[in-house]
């Protein structure tokens, strides 16, 4: 198992609805440069053999043209959701892969030394999933509705990760944990693509999760490794133009 054996996939299927825009999400513009263009600036650095996926959706074509051959594409064909979306790419990528290292158009902060970080753990551990975390000091502040309703990564008394909750479905106590699923997952390939279709569609959102292979995992007994983010800034995924106002703000702060 080495680095040249990585598929990077980007989900960059949705509209993004409240950034009240008729563009993708995937190209709203963070300084000036659409949240794409700053992950795909990010990747390069990884200096990995094989192009970036992307899973498209809204408005396939203007990511294509903006994009051209900078990576190859894959249709979500409905919006069915993060795991869905993992589905739809399972029968496109038939470069020989080892590792699928998943990550979400509206991610333009994420650092090339968190990739290397998760990256490394994952080939050190050789775990079925690495997945990138986002630890707080608290949820007040600018953390207010930016982290305060992330999924919590809940952990066992032997600190090892159990489940990723969404903060809709959290106890109190659930509320309490510091410690956030921002969507950066590193994927042993075999299990990934062996597994995602075991996932079920949440009937109240109509949707399938990809957190759900987080769960599944647990269940079968197999190694979950977990990598906090190098910079707490890094998991944010600005949902509206006053969110991305105040992660430009703290960009320069």
């Amino acid at each position: 198992m080495n680095k040249d054996k990585i598929i990077i996939l980007i989900l960059a299927a949705g509209r993004g609805t409240r950034m009240k825009s008729e563009e993708p999400k995937a190209l709203t513009k963070l300084k000036g440069k659409p949240f794409l263009h700053h992950i795909l600036e990010t990747i390069k650095k990884l200096d990995l053999k094989i192009k970036p996926f992307i899973v498209v959706g809204y408005k396939k074509e203007t990511i294509k043209e903006m994009l051209g051959d900078e990576a190859s594409y894959v249709e979500q064909r409905e919006q069915l959701g993060t795991g869905h979306a993992v589905m739809s790419a399972k029968n496109s990528i038939v470069h020989p892969h080892e590792m699928v290292l998943v990550l979400s158009a509206d991610q333009p902060t994420i650092s090339v030394e968190t990739l290397e970080k998760i990256i490394t753990t994952h080939l050190e551990k050789r775990p079925a999933i690495t997945i990138g975390t986002v630890v707080v000091p608290d949820y007040e502040d600018w953390r207010i509705g930016l982290y305060s309703n992330f999924g919590r990564i809940v952990r066992g008394s032997d600190g090892k990760v159990e489940k990723i909750v969404e903060f809709k479905n959290t106890t109190p106590e659930e509320k309490l944990i510091k410690e956030v699923n921002p969507a950066l997952y590193l994927f042993d390939a075999d299990w990934l693509w062996k597994n995602i279709d075991r996932i079920e569609m949440d009937k109240v959102k109509g949707e399938y999760k990809l957190t759900d292979m987080i769960n599944l995992a647990f269940k079968e007994h197999k190694k979950i490794e977990a990598v906090p983010v190098i910079n707490v800034l890094e998991g944010l995924q600005p949902n509206s133009k006053e969110e991305l106002e105040i992660l430009e703000k703290l960009m320069v702060e």
